[in-house]
């Protein structure tokens, strides 16, 4: 007897073999586009004379479209306002170019693109296409170019914006601040250096800047700047090296506020001498009055401690520099203070054990605190108390392979409140010495003394430095394994750190010179090297 195939499975059949059927037929698509966009033509022409034209276009063999257009295209000099550049979504052939600006008279124009006309489908890029117009009978063709160093860093993190203004009898350092420049140009990525094309003969002030916001002028608050001491004639075939840094800005408080309980927020802008600023309660005081200047660990903020609360809604404060002097007010409200909390930083080998305090410490009995090692051996110590970080210091000296105990007894450390702490007990284990690395260096080209040798990590995080004024010898041991870098500060005025420049001033930074190798530390092994410092 025949059976009957249902209908639903003839279904499924056809739509198995149609789908079959259309694997077989696809076409298999053609090699991947590796070549970028071709220039065809510009109207009017790259490198026209007697510029008048509104609107340009640049024609192209493919689809094109501009990828960070606002990174990547610079004009120099700089058009106000800025021209209409085409096209910002949707693919197409040409670039348009609408011209807003009163173009000035006599003068070469450069529009460089950098890597950003890719074409559409693969994304390859036309590298570094310009185009170059002049609203005189000829195109300047004079050249200047050089590098870009960061003061602090091994590289500067992204393209530093080198700009040339002219030393004419207008010129002020304060254009930077107001006024674009007559040139400008970009860094390259990788190599750090820089090219200005088409200028006209002149003197010029050239500065450098990482211009966070492109806008070509310079905001010491969120960028840095360097600038070449001496002008910088045109034609010239000297080449030039600009090291920027982020300048110290003046100190400017904030306005406080009552953070919590007995504690005032002073937040500021600068980089203060803390030790000779003061903040002076202007509002009358309670008897009894005691206050603390104490300053967060991480923000640029201090906090002033005051252990009776004035019956007031509001306090004036005079907050005194030796170059400033500020008056400001602070609005109270109910909030209720911490009680005192001790924490403990226990450091390492070759780092101090620290007691710190959520509340003001003002006084501690060294008598009450004691160290052990493993053998139960009392260790000897001693102290420092640093008001403005608001920790005791224990310092003592540590062996590998150790175990120590360092205990506080209750009433070894007083607040600005009268309490004190309760039983503190906290253990402290070294590694064995096969765990750590050693550095040993000869440096052989230092230039003067004194200098800061410095090891830092990759990110250039200080992990430990060294101070000499005849020796070219460092040794860093209980190294925890990893990699490091290895800088020298040229300590000009020997003052023990390194200062940074000032554009008004004219004044640049100290010098910051690198070892060009990354030194890869591992565990029992000693780096012992004669060295020589980038240049």
């Amino acid at each position: 007897m025949r059976k009957r195939i249902p209908g639903f499975v003839i279904v499924l059949i056809l739509l198995f073999t149609m789908v079959q059927c259309a694997k077989k037929g696809m076409p298999e698509g053609g090699p991947i586009d590796e070549e970028p966009p071709k220039f065809i033509k510009a109207n009017p022409e790259n490198y026209s004379t007697q510029f008048d034209a509104d609107e340009i276009r640049i024609y192209f063999d493919e689809y094109i479209k501009l990828e960070k257009p606002q990174q990547q295209i610079i004009i120099s000099p700089p058009m106000d306002p800025k021209p209409s550049i085409m096209p910002l979504g949707s693919a197409r052939k040409d670039i348009k170019i609408e011209i807003f600006d009163t173009l000035e008279e006599n003068t070469t124009y450069a529009i460089n693109f950098g890597r950003s006309i890719v074409d559409n489908n693969e994304a390859n890029p036309y590298d570094y296409f310009k185009y170059v117009f002049s609203t005189g009978d000829y195109i300047d063709s004079l050249k200047v170019s050089g590098t870009v160093k960061d003061a602090k860093l091994k590289a500067p993190k992204s393209p530093v914006s080198v700009m040339l203004y002219e030393m004419d009898p207008t010129y002020t350092d304060s254009i930077v601040f107001k006024e674009t420049p007559r040139y400008v140009t970009y860094s390259q990525d990788s190599t750090f250096t820089f090219s200005l094309e088409n200028l006209k003969a002149g003197t010029y002030k050239m500065v450098g800047i990482l211009d966070n916001n492109d806008n070509y002028l310079y905001n010491p608050k969120s960028e840095k700047i360097g600038f070449i001491a001496e002008n910088v004639s045109i034609p010239t075939d000297s080449t030039y090296e600009i090291i920027v840094f982020k300048e110290e800005l003046e100190f400017t408080p904030k306005r406080p506020t009552h953070f919590k309980g007995n504690q005032i927020l002073f937040g500021y802008e600068g980089s203060p001498d803390l030790d000779s600023l003061e903040i002076n309660l202007l509002s009358p005081k309670p008897e009894g009055f005691v206050s603390r200047i104490i300053k967060d660990a991480e923000k640029d903020s201090l906090y002033y401690w005051f252990n009776v609360k004035p019956e007031l809604d509001s306090l004036n404060f005079e907050i005194v520099t030796p170059k400033t002097r500020d008056t400001l007010l602070a609005r109270l409200t109910t909030l209720d203070r911490d009680s005192l909390k001790i924490s403990t930083e226990t450091g390492s080998i070759s780092k101090d054990f620290k007691f710190k305090g959520n509340t003001p410490i003002v006084d501690f009995q060294e008598e009450f605190i004691s160290i052990m090692d493993k053998d139960s051996a009392n260790v000897d110590f001693s102290t420092e108390f640093h008001p403005l970080k608001n920790e005791i210091v224990i310092k003592f000296d540590k062996t590998p392979e150790n175990t120590y105990n360092v205990r506080a007894l209750p009433g070894a450390i007083t607040d600005l409140f009268e309490e004190t702490n309760d039983t503190i007990s906290q253990n402290l284990r070294t590694k064995s010495l096969s765990e750590y690395g050693t550095i040993i260096l000869n440096v052989q080209n230092i230039e003067s003394f004194p200098v800061i040798l410095q090891l830092t990590s990759t990110k250039g995080e200080v992990i430990d430095e060294q101070y000499s004024e005849e020796s070219n010898n460092f040794t860093f041991r209980y190294l925890t394994p990893g990699k490091f870098l290895i800088r020298v500060i040229s300590d000009r005025n020997g003052n023990g750190k390194w200062d940074t420049g000032n554009f008004l001033k004219k004044r640049q930074p100290e010098q910051i010179r690198y070892f060009s190798d990354t030194l890869d530390i591992r565990a029992n092994w000693d780096w012992n090297e004669t060295i020589r410092l980038k240049d």
